[in-house]
């Protein structure tokens, strides 16, 4: 019999956790700033790590994250900026060999998808793209075996061991539309790799072609880009393409660029996060509204 960690789950969830403007809206305004994980983690079924985008973290914050939260809670997190939007990709096996070396293995069974989001001046490029997919570990012990590359600045601050051998999901957010590609569908589906679902209120593509066993959707407001809040009929139809997604089927209402069926009918785990408005004051709300219509 499977456990329930290993049976397509649905999670629902949030990008980052710590907003000021949070504190009394979701937040207790008597709970202590350090418990802020802690209790988000025990309303929501995921959190996206923001912080790795912006800098290279430390293992004591990735362990700290770890025993803060549930035995069956997972982490998403994204992936550093200096790889995709300063290095746009090129030259980047040790800057990778310092992401993985910077503690993320302290999240052990919680390490969920990495998140790999493209700038939007940022073109398809098949041949660089290919290039880093080679690059990516598919499991903690591929991803070991690269951080070991790390140059001397990771000195003192790495983690360099891992309790088991896990796969390594990743997942890529586009943001031009000279991805919208059948060759790039298929360059995902070679290397399994999940293309994001990302609505942004018609600002950037969004794609609902699956390329994974995993389903990863960002939802960055339906009407104004980080500032609009999703209504109870918006979110009745991300719950319907959520269950038809998790099932192994598709929604009747998807808008693909490849004519070409899915890589599998199977049932899919899916991850859900809310990054909608500036303030990120509806993203509690909206997650939490959409994990009770689907009955989680």
């Amino acid at each position: 019999m499977k456990s329930s960690r290993d049976r397509a789950r649905i999670r629902i969830g949030i990008s980052g956790w710590r907003y000021k403007p949070w504190r009394g809206v979701f937040y207790p305004n008597d709970l202590p700033q350090r418990l802020e994980l802690h209790y988000a983690s025990r309303v929501l079924h995921t959190i996206e790590i923001n912080g790795s985008f912006y800098s290279l973290q430390y293992p004591a914050s990735y362990q700290r994250w770890h025993d803060d939260t549930p035995e069956d809670f997972v982490f998403a997190v994204k992936g550093p900026r200096f790889i995709t939007h300063m290095k746009k990709l090129r030259d980047v096996a040790v800057p990778l060999a310092n992401f993985f070396a910077s503690g993320v293995f302290n999240l052990r069974r919680k390490l969920g998808p990495i998140l790999w989001q493209f700038p939007p001046n940022f073109r398809y490029d098949p041949a660089r793209l290919a290039k880093f997919f080679d690059l990516l570990p598919r499991d903690t012990e591929a991803a070991l075996k690269l951080a070991r590359r790390r140059d001397a600045r990771m000195k003192g601050r790495s983690k360099l061991s891992i309790d088991e051998r896990l796969p390594l999901r990743h997942a890529i957010e586009i943001r031009h539309e000279s991805f919208c590609h059948p060759s790039f569908i298929d360059l995902l589906r070679k290397y399994n790799i999940a293309l994001v679902i990302a609505e942004s209120a018609q600002r950037y593509p969004m794609m609902h072609d699956i390329t994974a066993d995993f389903v990863y959707i960002r939802l960055h407001g339906d009407k104004t880009l980080y500032q609009s809040g999703y209504g109870d009929q918006a979110l009745e139809k991300w719950a319907r393409r959520i269950k038809a997604w998790q099932r192994g089927g598709e929604p009747r209402d998807a808008e693909k660029i490849s004519k070409r069926k899915p890589p599998t009918s199977k049932p899919r785990d899916v991850y859900c996060y809310f990054d909608n408005t500036d303030v990120k004051l509806r993203a509690p709300v909206d997650a939490r509204t959409l994990i009770r219509k689907l009955k989680l």
